[in-house]
């Protein structure tokens, strides 16, 4: 029943998010349901107005990093670069393993999607960043709309996720931030073309940084996919009816199916986060297909190519994720070699 509960708030409250989004006509409206993924997956009520509000404040904040960060990309690029670096290790070590999900990835977006938008326009760098709070807002709102209809059971307190270890905590934060900066430099040399893939990164990164290299490639291959494959049909049924109407239906639709899955109402033998970043990509890819077909663009061969940047993203974290494991692997087998030869030269001494 909890379960169930959970699965049709998401679907219902992302249906709403999106509606509300596209019919208000806030700019990148298909990053309001996408909050509303991020947000539910933290079980329990919908923050309350003074914890939104709190919220908006530090991701004002956050993305407002990457507006420092604008004339150094223009004068001094390579310290910028160095910067973001750092940058985005201090963010991945404050969600991975402070635990502040939100804080930590407005942050990750700071430096990056908001300082790559802004070596477009300034002014480009503030609507992004409008658009952002707005998305926000509108997420918590259907959250709280849908929310009395399919509240928590009561007596049903989600049990709190086990925090790694201090040195393996500092490399989880580096190997994401190692995931995550490629396709900053990329997204760099065509800021236009690029900047969702930045998106698609972070949401990379974060995914990548609880799980080994073995599994790796069904997670993230595979939601990548699946999230693509969604996108598609999506398109396919929205250009038969394309209103708004038909727009919150079908949303409402293909995310109950991933969240369903998601909160095992529907039993998969899939992680939660290969469904929430299917749910992503799904967003992601649509979002910007819809704004080129509404102003008159070829969104076929844009979507093809934004999800073979996806596609190819997502090989270079696996890839990354493989070679990184496999050199710390050998750097502790190494040490952990050196420190038993010195402890049989010491017993014999």
């Amino acid at each position: 029943m909890l379960a169930e509960h959970r699965a049709l708030r998401l679907a219902l409250a992302a249906a709403l998010a999106l509606a509300a989004a596209y019919g208000l006509a806030i700019p990148l409206p298909f990053l309001a349901p996408v909050f509303v993924v991020i947000l539910s997956t933290m079980p329990g009520p919908p923050m309350g107005p003074k914890a939104l509000l709190v919220l908006v404040l530090v991701m004002c904040l956050g993305l407002g990093s990457g507006l420092l960060l604008i004339p150094m990309l223009a004068y001094y690029p390579v310290t910028a670069i160095l910067t973001v670096a750092l940058g985005l290790f201090l963010a991945m070590y404050i969600t991975l393993i402070l635990g502040k999900r939100v804080p930590g990835m407005f942050l990750t977006i700071g430096f990056t999607l908001i300082s790559v938008a802004g070596t477009v326009d300034y002014l480009l760098a503030i609507t992004v960043i409008q658009s952002l709070a707005l998305a926000l807002v509108i997420a918590v709102i259907c959250q709280w709309v849908v929310y009395p209809f399919f509240p928590e059971l009561p007596g049903v307190t989600p049990a709190p996720e086990a925090a790694p270890g201090p040195e393996p905590s500092a490399w989880l934060a580096l190997r994401a931030a190692l995931i995550v900066l490629p396709a900053y430099l990329l997204a760099l040399t065509n800021p236009s073309q690029y900047l969702m893939t930045i998106m698609k990164s972070v949401s990379l990164g974060q995914q990548s940084s609880m799980m080994d290299a073995r599994h790796a490639g069904r997670e993230l291959i595979g939601s990548t996919f699946v999230g693509g494959i969604m996108a598609v049909l999506f398109w396919m049924a929205l250009k038969a009816h394309p209103t708004l109407w038909m727009f919150f239906l079908w949303m409402l639709a293909f995310s109950l199916y991933a969240s369903a899955r998601l909160y095992r109402a529907r039993p998969t033998s899939f992680a939660p986060s290969f469904w929430v970043n299917a749910l992503v990509t799904m967003l992601i890819l649509l979002g910007p297909a819809v704004e080129d077909s509404a102003n008159g663009n070829d969104a076929a061969s844009a979507f093809a190519m934004r999800f073979v940047t996806f596609v190819a993203v997502t090989l270079y974290a696996w890839g990354a994720l493989y070679f990184l494991e496999y050199w710390r692997g050998r750097r502790l087998n190494l040490a952990a070699t050196r420190g038993q030869a010195l402890t049989a030269h010491s017993d014999m001494s």
